[in-house]
């Protein structure tokens, strides 16, 4: 049973569906990548990361924040099983936006030539990789409005730049549906466009809803969703909508996920996307 915030899916063939690799053939094929783009409003990219590479950051994470009580004490930090004592919300603010995110490991890891030089050849031009930099947990168990990404496009919160940019959304480690990885709305995009480009009142830079259900009624369309392992990048639109899922993975072991921006440094760039991500800057 996949939930979202507690809300449970309509797993039926007409809400819920999968989400369709690039076949290997297209993946050198520039011209075909941006007729998916178009077309689908994502690119979901198997494999394109060294999954060895992914785990020793997923390791990383959590050695890092381990002291806060976040990580099953006597266990392994790069399975992620959440700790089952209280977590101690200071230290673990302290270590996430002293350490982990301004660290240079991320940096290194944001900027690997697999994404680097990946978006300079897909957007044949000097790529530019947004400062504010999201790295995000889901610990299992946790259900209910504000516990799970709410449904929303990126677009509404990068209004003061280019909207020819596209966001890269990161497993760190295996994402099985169980354990909450991403969901997007499909055809959204197509919708959001026309909104976008109307005379009606822009969306204000805020999620949409927390009821998935309710919102695929309401386009009539499918959730997205897909087994994700280490490795693997979705790419996609700024316009198409999209949430994560609650994590119910029988385990105990937590979804690290990072989403970053890439664009043409030529672009104009968002000058509120120029430092560190803090959970209080107000975007």
């Amino acid at each position: 049973m996949l939930s979202s915030n507690g809300y449970v899916l309509d797993e039926s063939d007409s809400r819920l569906g999968r989400l369709e690799p690039v076949p290997r053939r297209e993946l050198g094929d520039r011209a075909l990548l941006w007729e998916r783009l178009r077309r689908d409003g994502y690119l979901y990219l198997r494999k394109a990361l060294d999954p060895a590479y992914v785990m020793a950051f997923r390791r990383h994470y959590f050695e890092t924040l381990a002291e806060s009580g976040l990580v099953n004490a006597g266990t392994d930090p790069a399975d992620g099983i959440s700790g089952a004592g209280d977590l101690d919300r200071a230290r673990f603010r302290e270590l996430l936006f002293g350490r982990i995110v301004p660290g240079r490991e991320y940096a290194d890891f944001c900027t690997q030539p697999a994404l680097r030089d990946w978006f300079a050849w897909l957007f044949e031009a000097d790529p530019f990789l947004h400062r504010r930099k999201i790295i995000r947990h889901g610990r299992p168990g946790e259900a209910g409005i504000g516990t799970a990404t709410q449904a929303h496009y990126d677009l509404v919160y990068l209004r003061e730049g280019t909207d020819r940019l596209l966001s890269a959304w990161i497993p760190l480690g295996d994402c099985p549906l169980a354990r909450g990885g991403l969901t997007y709305l499909e055809g959204s995009h197509h919708v959001v466009r026309r909104h976008e480009a109307s005379e009606r009142r822009q969306h204000p830079a805020a999620s949409i809803t927390a009821d998935l259900p309710a919102l695929a009624e309401q386009h009539d369309a499918r959730w997205l969703v897909a087994d994700y392992e280490a490795g693997d990048v979705v790419v996609h639109s700024p316009h198409i909508v999209h949430a994560s899922l609650d994590n119910t993975d029988p385990d105990g072991v937590m979804r690290l996920s990072t989403d970053i921006r890439y664009q043409r440094r030529d672009d104009p760039i968002d000058w509120r996307w120029g430092q560190d991500w803090h959970i209080d800057d107000g975007l």
